[in-house]
């Protein structure tokens, strides 16, 4: 990459957390002034886009409705808290966008950071977030252990004409 001027907000806000990420293996997550903070810092692009703070705030983050891109960078693990998006982690239908730089798109120096990504996103965190829904696969169970589904609905209609 010869400018850094072509280096996208979402990209941005990807490396300064990442960076975050690394610098602070013992935390899990930012505040969003945290890595726009880092962002500025890093003076990827000056002046700093005004884009960047809303793609922490929304436009990268997972689990909002995309509005106008569909990125999976981020994560919000509480109200104003951010980190990056993990293998596992629930994310809005309608996103489906990338979730990391491509290499081709960001300045040399920070490859790197895509490698230690690679490894880090595949790791269970103590804190992944649980979708509430997907939690409460298999509870219940025990109502049809010893009947197969088919059977079990057949007879809860037959019950209830």
């Amino acid at each position: 990459m010869s400018t850094l001027e072509a280096v996208s907000v979402a990209d941005e806000v990807w490396i300064a957390t990442a960076l975050l990420h690394r610098e602070h293996p013992e935390r899990v997550d930012f505040e969003k002034r945290e890595i726009l903070a880092r962002a500025l810092k890093e003076g990827l692009v000056e002046p700093q886009r005004p884009g960047v703070s809303a793609h922490i705030s929304s436009h990268a983050v997972a689990g909002k409705k995309p509005q106008p891109n569909d990125y999976r960078m981020l994560i919000e693990t509480e109200r104003g808290r951010r980190r990056l998006f993990r293998l596992g982690d629930p994310y809005h239908p309608d996103r489906k966008g990338k979730y990391a730089p491509n290499p081709s798109d960001i300045p040399s120096q920070y490859l790197p950071l895509l490698s230690w990504y690679e490894t880090w996103k595949a790791a269970k965190s103590p804190n992944t977030i649980i979708d509430p829904l997907l939690a409460l696969r298999g509870t219940g169970r025990e109502i049809w252990a010893d009947e197969h589904a088919d059977v079990y609905i057949e007879n809860l209609r037959r019950e209830s004409a």
